[in-house]
């Protein structure tokens, strides 16, 4: 049997479904692939100009030090995410997991939201790095976090955030993405948590029942790993082989497909 087959009959026959995604699984959605300075700086040219990488872009320090640079980045991201459409994998993947007599749950990355867009379940995801489309203080008045809806942001021809920039709903000041940057301290994580416990009642309530548990991982690299050791974790919990989408990173996993998202779930479903 072959690797697609095999993936194919595992998430077929079993009861629930765990999808775990990284920056790879909207590349065919349009968003860019930030793989290397190279990729970055083409996106970004301001960041070039600048010298500067996306590690070191994406730190919250901006925010205190130039924040209509750190607006005009953030922005720009926020404005692609809302514009962007999900690739139809999207959809494919919520009519297979929908039909799971225990569901699904969503480990995700990704910070853009193509999830919740394509119809997956708000109270189904967790964003471990948290959502671009909320928002926190960026001194950290309080704990409190809030949608971005009401945000519009534009950027000049200088990659410059205009006025007025986004503002605290609290004490008045700047605010900022609910996302978890690079050195970043001052992250409010208390949305991610929330979602935290509703997978860790998910998972364990799986393993209550004795429900089987398919794994399945769309484009997460190494260079942060936290998406792939989340998958290697559950999968090895339910001693269940872990299916690894992935067209260069598809090593280390039980079946490793090297495809990227969109082909590879056509071909799964």
């Amino acid at each position: 049997m072959n690797l697609l087959n095999r993936a194919k009959e595992i998430l077929s026959s079993a009861d629930a479904i765990l999808i775990t995604a990284g920056a790879g699984m909207g590349v065919d959605s349009g968003l860019p692939d930030f793989r290397g300075d190279s990729g970055f700086w083409r996106e970004y040219p301001k960041a070039k100009e600048l010298g500067l990488s996306f590690e070191e872009m994406a730190n919250p320090k901006w925010f205190k030090e130039k924040p209509h640079l750190a607006w005009a980045f953030y922005g720009h991201r926020l404005n692609l995410y809302r514009d962007i459409t999900p690739h139809q994998g999207f959809k494919r993947l919520l009519e297979l997991a929908e039909n799971k007599k225990y569901g699904y749950f969503i480990f995700t990355s990704n910070v853009d939201g193509q999830f919740q867009k394509s119809g997956f379940k708000e109270d189904n995801i967790m964003e471990c790095h948290g959502s671009i489309h909320h928002l926190q203080c960026v001194n950290g008045c309080s704990r409190k976090i809030w949608l971005a809806n009401d945000i519009n942001i534009e950027i000049d021809n200088k990659f410059m955030a205009k006025e007025p920039l986004p503002k605290c709903l609290e004490c008045g000041e700047l605010a900022r993405p609910n996302i978890l940057m690079f050195n970043d301290f001052s992250w409010i994580y208390d949305r991610t948590d929330s979602q935290r416990e509703n997978i860790t009642k998910w998972i364990d309530n799986l393993e209550k029942v004795g429900a089987s548990l398919a794994v399945i991982e769309f484009g997460a690299g190494t260079a942060v790993p936290t998406v792939r050791n989340t998958s290697e974790q559950i999968a090895s919990r339910f001693n269940t082989p872990l299916i690894r989408v992935n067209p260069r990173e598809s090593f280390e996993a039980d079946i490793g497909i090297e495809l990227g998202a969109l082909e590879a779930i056509f071909a799964l479903s």
